[in-house]
């Protein structure tokens, strides 16, 4: 059974990974990715691999989720910063 302290978890996790997501998207309408650092994205990527290898050490679903997705999102800006370089 997912306890309070999970379901806080789930809905931070919702909340961060949704926030993320209409960067990709405005920058897979637009074709451009001139306004996103390449710098930024890959610490981002890192980062949130890092916390990915971390959920599942701890077997904290919210944290495997959410950042299973998030990265999805990094590789996918990292991917149309290289695509739409001008």
């Amino acid at each position: 059974m997912i306890n309070s302290i999970e379901i806080l978890g789930l809905i931070a996790a919702t909340l961060t990974t949704a926030a993320f997501l209409p960067q990709v998207y405005k920058t897979w309408k637009t074709k451009s990715a001139d306004s996103l650092s390449m710098t930024m994205l890959l610490a981002f990527v890192s980062g949130v691999l890092c916390w990915l290898v971390y959920g599942f050490l701890i077997k904290s679903l919210p944290i495997i989720l959410c950042n299973f997705i998030t990265a999805i999102s990094g590789f996918l800006l990292l991917y149309f910063k290289i695509r739409y370089k001008k």
